[in-house]
């Protein structure tokens, strides 16, 4: 009976057991034979024994890598849990766009901010296009922010300000601290109406698009709006077709899905509204972080304000066309990602007032880019254990981390999303491409990752991070 209760203890650990007859007064007593590595694995987990021999040098280290492999894996179950119910909510489930039947109204005042740091090539365009907007035109002003820049970005704006004095008022700030949070900072002060929207300076905006991001205003618990972003570059390379999808995957379904099930729907500082009594309540800008929009998301989930997600709201941006672009971008995302991780996870954790769906989701949408790190982290110590502690219960876990690692990284839970939104966007066609997507998650992973360890020690360095500018590729006019 001891024999067989180990056995249902290690349950899964088992390598091998034979019967064995054993003669004891006429009758013969079936016990089972337990191997050399079902009984190491017994003692490791505690059950002392005489029969048991000396536990394997080093167990306890690999036991400790055995859990926190497990960690891992506890974590990717549940992002990729996340990706399927956004998915399935997104194509079955009621739509939420509360705000989206709002066109005739008493429309407020609103200053738009289009923030330029040496942005020669696109300006004009952006000016163009807010030039012709579906809002009134009394009602609307056009700042862009020009800050420090030093190639022909103020040349182009005066120029396009002296064709229309009374709708442009441009900022030229000439010093200051670097950084868009920063020159917004400055320009904001500057502004007198309540709401203001926020464009870069290459992103051009759908006509009807103002009056989508100001519309959930009139609600008065709004506090910022956010617009779909949709690449203009798409027909350049394979980089701009995938990043396609991905934008696709991550508006058309992550921020939809968050909006219909009242989640948290991410405020973007590329195009979206902002209530300016919303902003001073949460202490306004702050410029010490490389993520501004993801910290102003946050304080403002925690002060009780509401974030809107606008889907049909569709504004153009030109996506990086090389591959070294895409990675410097994508690792300022994750350190401004991860400032804001560490400093709102604790009060996200004990704010009170916070229902469950947004506590969680917040929870998830914070630890978004300490995914990469952690699945490399599992990858090496998968590795280690199944080379230098092989055991039954280990390769049960390894091989659920690989399935996890690979439904997290690419072909199930995320390139779910990806085909759900290209369907839902009439691009069928495009779903050809979903393999060679796992290109762009494996290049993604080790750009996070490298980002996040540079981040650890300019932090234990206490070196201040530092911003820097994408790449525009279009024709300086």
């Amino acid at each position: 009976m001891i024999a067989w209760f180990i056995v249902l203890l290690q349950s899964g650990i088992i390598v091998a057991a034979e019967p064995l007859s054993i003669p004891l007064q006429r009758q013969s007593i079936q016990m089972p034979v337990v191997s050399t590595a079902l009984l190491a694995d017994v003692q490791l987990v505690g059950i002392a024994s005489p029969l048991l021999p000396e536990m394997v040098p080093g167990a306890w280290f690999f036991i400790a890598l055995s859990c926190v492999l497990m960690v891992i894996v506890v974590i990717l179950i549940l992002y990729s849990v996340r990706h399927y119910g956004f998915t399935l909510n997104r194509l079955f489930a009621v739509q939420r766009h509360p705000y989206l039947d709002i066109d005739k109204a008493d429309w407020p005042h609103i200053t738009v901010l289009v923030a330029a740091h040496n942005e020669e090539a696109v300006i004009a365009d952006a000016l163009s296009a807010l030039l012709v907007v579906d809002y009134p035109v009394d009602r609307i002003r056009i700042v862009p922010v020009n800050d420090r820049s030093t190639d022909r970005t103020r040349e182009i704006i005066d120029t396009i300000t002296a064709a229309h004095p009374t709708r442009i008022t441009p900022f030229h700030r000439a010093a200051g601290k670097p950084g868009k949070a920063a020159a917004l900072k400055d320009a904001t002060a500057l502004v007198k109406c309540e709401i203001i929207v926020i464009f870069d300076a290459d992103y051009i905006p759908s006509r009807g698009l103002i009056k989508q991001l100001v519309a959930p205003f009139f609600d008065p618990e709004v506090g910022a709006t956010m617009g779909r972003v949709v690449p203009l570059n798409i027909g350049t390379n394979l980089l701009t077709r995938l990043l396609d999808l991905e934008r696709s995957g991550g508006y058309q379904v992550d921020q939809q899905a968050r909006m219909n099930l009242r989640m948290v729907p991410q405020y973007g500082g590329t195009v979206g509204g902002i209530r300016l009594s919303a902003l001073a309540s949460v202490g306004g800008w702050d410029d010490t972080l490389l993520a501004e929009d993801t910290d102003l998301t946050y304080r403002l989930l925690l002060n009780n304000w509401k974030t809107v997600y606008q889907n049909r709201a569709e504004c153009y941006e030109e996506v990086p066309e090389c591959w070294a672009v895409r990675t410097r971008q994508i690792q300022r995302w994750a350190k401004g990602h991860n400032q804001a991780l560490s400093r709102h996870i604790r009060q996200l954790l004990t704010t009170s007032g916070l229902r469950w769906p947004e506590r969680i989701d917040g929870l998830a949408l914070l630890g978004i880019y300490a995914v990469a790190p952690l699945l490399i982290c599992g990858w090496l110590i998968a590795t280690t254990l199944y080379f230098f502690y092989p055991s039954p219960l280990v390769d049960t876990f390894v091989g659920l981390f690989i399935l996890m690692s690979f439904s997290a990284l690419g072909n199930f839970g995320a390139f779910f999303e990806v085909a759900a939104a290209t369907y839902l966007d009439g691009k069928r066609k495009h779903i050809r491409l979903l393999p060679l997507m796992y290109l762009s998650f494996i290049v993604s992973v080790f750009a996070i990752s490298q980002a996040s360890i540079v981040q650890l020690f300019d932090n234990l360095r206490k070196r201040e991070l530092k911003w820097e500018k994408t790449a525009r590729y279009r024709r300086t006019r």
